[in-house]
């Protein structure tokens, strides 16, 4: 199998088949959004550190998802963009390796981090009194290391598995870029092991988080139908509402991609969700939670207001 792979340089993206002057057209388009994205994350991420009134279990997870969408999107948009202004589609076996591992990582940390998200929620609203000895930052430190350190094992082992598998003939992949199910049907070897493994690791990332997830919030919304106060109420439901936004965002697409059956079909349109997710995904967190989220609007005004004061 070695001696197969050591002839492969690179993999041609099929991505979408378009004109030179569409493609300058995307790559203008796809620049704006991703510089959108590194301001919107890079603002959130520089807001909770700069603001001790936001050093909280909350947003330390919520600083963790501004690091994972620049960086997921930052592993995939540059390749994708330098290829559109040079109107190439090929990518080196080494960089393809490294954004499935990426991918697969940031993906994954992602989703957990949403679990742990969740679970957080649940003990602040249904247990307040027992909440800041729980949520310690020794247990939130071990919880986010826990994240990666999972995400991170778990693209190991799938990248592994493709390692292992023999190339022959043109090196097409039906994608934009290097993703794993689109890269396995590249091989000429037997891919069902990988295949078994990917759908195993989506239900364990995917189906799992969303069963305790939908769980949680069934408690929290009992919980927050029981609150006294009209004020306290509306605060938790804009938390909690803001939450499931990204989660169903998240976990609808994911699950469309990774847990639909195959079909020829679906390989358009699962590209199309690819690129939606990569583009616009990093953009939804730093939205909704700044948008609907009083006390990050509050520490932007304090941040603007010291500025002036300077």
């Amino acid at each position: 199998m070695e001696g197969n792979q050591s002839w492969i340089a690179e993999f041609i993206l099929v991505g979408f088949q378009l004109s030179e002057d569409m493609e300058l057209v995307l790559f203008g388009i796809f620049s704006l959004l991703y510089t959108f994205n590194l301001l919107a994350n890079g603002t959130i991420l520089g807001l909770i550190c700069l603001d001790p009134r936001l050093h909280t279990p909350m947003y330390y997870f919520l600083s963790h998802l501004a690091i994972i969408d620049i960086s997921y999107a930052s592993s995939n948009l540059p390749n994708l963009l330098a290829n559109l202004v040079k109107h190439k589609k090929d990518v080196s076996f080494v960089l393809c390796t490294l954004q499935m591992i990426f991918n697969l990582t940031f993906a994954s940390v992602e989703c957990l981090t949403l679990v742990v998200m969740s679970y957080d929620r649940f003990l602040a609203i249904c247990h307040p009194l027992q909440y800041t000895v729980i949520m310690s930052w020794r247990v939130c430190s071990f919880l986010a290391i826990a994240c990666w350190a999972c995400g991170f094992s778990l693209a190991i082992v799938q990248v592994s598995l493709f390692l292992r598998l023999p190339f022959c003939g043109p090196q097409k992949v039906n994608h934009f870029f290097c993703e794993i199910q689109s890269v396995l049907k590249a091989t000429c070897g037997d891919i069902w092991i990988n295949e078994m493994f990917l759908f195993a690791e989506g239900v364990f990332i995917l189906v799992v988080p969303l069963s305790l997830m939908l769980v949680s919030y069934v408690h929290i919304l009992w919980a927050i139908l029981k609150i006294q106060s009209k004020e306290g109420r509306k605060k938790a439901f804009s938390t909690c509402s803001s939450h499931l936004c990204v989660v169903g965002f998240y976990f609808g697409i994911a699950m469309m991609v990774y847990l639909a059956p195959e079909s020829s079909h679906r390989e358009e349109q699962k590209k199309i969700l690819f690129l939606f997710y990569t583009l616009f995904n990093p953009l939804l967190n730093p939205l909704v939670y700044s948008v609907q989220n009083a006390q990050v609007k509050a520490a932007f005004y304090r941040v603007l207001q010291k500025k002036r004061t300077v």
